[in-house]
């Protein structure tokens, strides 16, 4: 039987990794993987074997992205934030200048 080299390149290989390289590509403490992972909010290991455990690479990878995202979206809506403040307070100014002084 002759292998489809298109799905290849479809469906790539799993490929585990191993902590030391999840704490190298999320830029987390071995510590902060394993609070985030109690609370949910990272991807969870495959038992490899014994007490050996990896993630799978495409998780993490996707992980990554997500937490990319959410910083844009969150600087996006700072930034507008920070332009409406900066609109408010010169408009109480303008008002100010515009009264009478008694």
């Amino acid at each position: 039987m002759t292998e489809n080299p298109r799905n290849d390149r479809t469906n790539p290989p799993i490929r585990f990794l191993r902590l030391p390289e999840v704490m190298k590509r999320t830029g987390l403490s071995r510590s902060t993987i394993y609070v985030r992972l109690a609370e949910g909010r990272f991807p969870r290991p495959v038992a490899l074997g014994g007490r050996a455990v990896g993630w799978i690479e495409a998780e993490i990878e996707e992980w990554v992205a997500e937490r990319i995202a959410e910083s844009r979206s969150v600087d996006e809506r700072a930034g507008e934030r920070v332009e409406a403040a900066h609109r408010i307070p010169e408009a109480g100014w303008r008002a100010a200048e515009a009264r009478p002084v008694r």
